[in-house]
């Protein structure tokens, strides 16, 4: 197993230095683009944002009501309980046991059906994203276009033409 990782790290080394060689002898036209900034600041963006919003309001509405109202009878049940018979009160600690559970559960698959939508919105966004990045690449002739890195020097940065492009399709 060592000699694999030796022959594909070697191999690796040699790839590398046959790029920088040929780098060398072509100027090479490189792009890089930050995806968080296409998801937070391109129109389809903030529209798709808007549209979860509007979608899932009135289900966090319901949610946050029914917790605050059940919130209420705990402090009540806490204040009253004491002067209760026990049988009583063992009841109503277990119908407050499942109200607690139903309202997790629904809390959980809000979030469930949030984070779904939202993985679809985003999903769009970036295939449109991805459509303009390569035509991009093609018309300006990019050899290589990064998405992500840890550091990137802004001159190769075109998140803003990305954007602009983006925002001028949305307007259409």
């Amino acid at each position: 197993m060592n000699t694999f990782f030796r022959i594909r790290s070697a191999l690796f080394v040699f790839l590398g230095i046959l790029v920088a060689t040929q780098l060398q002898a072509q100027e090479v036209h490189i792009g890089f683009v930050k995806t968080e900034r296409i998801f937070k600041e391109a129109t389809a963006a903030k529209v798709a944002q808007e549209k979860l919003t509007q979608e899932f309001s009135k289900r966090d509405k319901e949610i946050i009501d029914r917790g605050g109202a059940f919130k209420s009878e705990v402090d009540k049940f806490q204040i009253e309980a004491p002067t209760w018979p026990e049988a009583e009160r063992l009841a109503r600690e277990k119908q407050m046991a499942e109200q607690d559970r139903a309202i997790q559960l629904m809390r959980r698959s809000f979030q469930e059906d949030l984070a779904a939508r939202k993985n679809d919105e985003l999903q769009l966004l970036w295939i449109n994203a991805n459509k303009i990045i390569k035509q991009m690449a093609k018309t300006e002739k990019y050899d290589l276009i990064f998405q992500d890195a840890v550091y990137v020097n802004p001159k190769f940065d075109i998140t803003d033409k990305v954007l602009k492009a983006m925002n001028t399709l949305d307007k259409k």
